[in-house]
């Protein structure tokens, strides 16, 4: 499968773990093995560099749905970079299994699941039916930390 081929081909590059902002620290961590699981904490999105990736702000009126959609594949890409130093193969993932996403939304927005679509679809394209279908809560939040407009965290099958 060559997971890490396929994000490489679809332009996209593993970020290292995410550093806090000054002021701030992360007490937990980012991926936790449990025999064949692994449970992933909340991720924003990354930039390649590791920083933390905007548009930042409440989803419609300060970041379009279009960019809080590519939010949520940048999260996929930086939960999948926690889950490589974890792991160490992405390709020992054999089923995604729950994803929960939260959208830092207008009170209002009814459009939660259309942001985490980008999420699951960017999923679905990486792993194939079989490992990345999975079950799913999409959110609208009255905030998220950091202001971020899209956080995730998951639980995954390891063999």
């Amino acid at each position: 499968m060559h997971i890490e081929t396929k994000l490489a081909d679809l332009g996209f590059a593993l970020p290292p773990a995410p550093e806090p902002p000054p002021g701030f620290q992360f007490a937990f961590e980012w991926a936790r093995v449990r025999g064949n699981r692994v449970y992933l904490a909340g991720h924003g999105a990354q930039n390649p560099d590791g920083s933390l990736a905007g548009p930042f702000g409440k989803v419609p009126s300060e970041v379009s749905v279009d960019a809080a959609c590519d939010s949520a594949r940048l999260v996929a890409v930086s939960m999948l970079g926690s889950l490589s130093r974890a792991i160490g193969d992405l390709d020992r993932i054999t089923a995604w299994l729950l994803v929960s996403g939260m959208v830092n939304a207008d009170s209002g927005f009814p459009q939660s699941t259309v942001v985490l679509n980008a999420f699951s679809d960017f999923l679905l394209v990486l792993f194939g039916p079989d490992i990345g279908a999975h079950a799913r809560t999409a959110i609208g939040v009255a905030s998220l930390p950091m202001n971020s407009s899209v956080i995730v965290s998951a639980e995954v099958e390891i063999s």
